[in-house]
Parts: C-alpha cells; sequence; structure tokens
C-alpha cells in the first residue's frame, strides 16, 4: 500500500545486449536500490541532501572505494529527486505546466529535471531521503549508466509509490 513503511518493487530492463535487473526498497526515510545482472553485492553507496549544497553528499560504503559507479548513480539519482515531485497526478497540460514551472521554480532548474519532464521542477523542496545504492555490473561507461540511471526514473514516474 502508497501509505506502508516499507515498499518493494522490482523490475528488469534489456540495456544493449544485456539484461539488467532492479530491486527497489523504500522505507520511512530512506530508499535502497539494487543494480545488477546477478545475484551480488559488490558495493554499496550512500547519498544524501545537504542544506549547504544543491548537490547531494555521496560516499562510498562497502567495495572498492575507487569504483565510483554506486556513489554517482545514488548522487545522481538524489539530485534528480530532490528537484522531483514524485506524484502520480501529473498534469496534462505540459504547455501549461512549463510556464508555471518558469515563472514559479525558486531555484534555478537543472538540466535533467528540464529534459526529462518540466511539471517535475514545480516543487524544489528537498526530499531529505537517503538514497542508498548497490550497483553490481560491470560495464560503467557513462552512456550506458545513463541507460540504467533513466530507466530507474521512467521507474519512479510509472510508480511513485514504490519508491
Amino acid at each position: 500500500a502508497a501509505g506502508a513503511a516499507i515498499a518493494l518493487h522490482d523490475f528488469s530492463g534489456s540495456l544493449g545486449e544485456l539484461r539488467v535487473h532492479f530491486h527497489a526498497m523504500r522505507l520511512r526515510d530512506s530508499l535502497f536500490l539494487w543494480v545488477g545482472a546477478a545475484p551480488a553485492l559488490a558495493s554499496l553507496a550512500v547519498a544524501m541532501c545537504s542544506p549547504r549544497d544543491s548537490i547531494p553528499v555521496a560516499t562510498s560504503l562497502l567495495g572498492d572505494p575507487s569504483d565510483t559507479a554506486s556513489a554517482c548513480l545514488a548522487q545522481r539519482l538524489g539530485s534528480w529527486a530532490q528537484h522531483a515531485t514524485l506524484s502520480s497526478a501529473i498534469p496534462s497540460c505540459l504547455d501549461a505546466a512549463q510556464q508555471e514551472w518558469r515563472t514559479h521554480c525558486p531555484r534555478k532548474p537543472c538540466l535533467t529535471c528540464e529534459r526529462l519532464h518540466p511539471v517535475l521542477c514545480l516543487s524544489a523542496s528537498k526530499t531529505k531521503k537517503q538514497i542508498f545504492v548497490s550497483y553490481n555490473l560491470q560495464n560503467t561507461d557513462s552512456s550506458f549508466t545513463l541507460l540504467i540511471e533513466n530507466r530507474i526514473k521512467e521507474e519512479m514516474l510509472a510508480f511513485p509509490d514504490k519508491f
């Protein structure tokens, strides 16, 4: 249920020639996201909003500290989520919403939000959620991780009550 303290959500996608699996666990004040092709927990990072900076701070908790894939993904998702209003009630008239967003957004909008959906920046308040990410794929190429990130964002918009 949407009001439950814990929500689990599994999804997958074919990205290139690789079948990638995702496991999301929404907790009361945090989100755990596992990404991989096979069962493993080789790395774990956390990102959280900072009252002193618009970019979430991130750190590695488990695994090789020189492997920054988990921390970077957590930071980017935290940055996107802090600008996003994850609600299933997205207005149908995008032109009006885009104009409203440009007029009333209290912060300079980020490019990710602007490209993804203009309605997402209508509420620029921080979520104050910690985002834990375990990225367990060999491919850390920036174009591939962008596909991963976009697949997660797509799922967040489709099932906001799970995130």
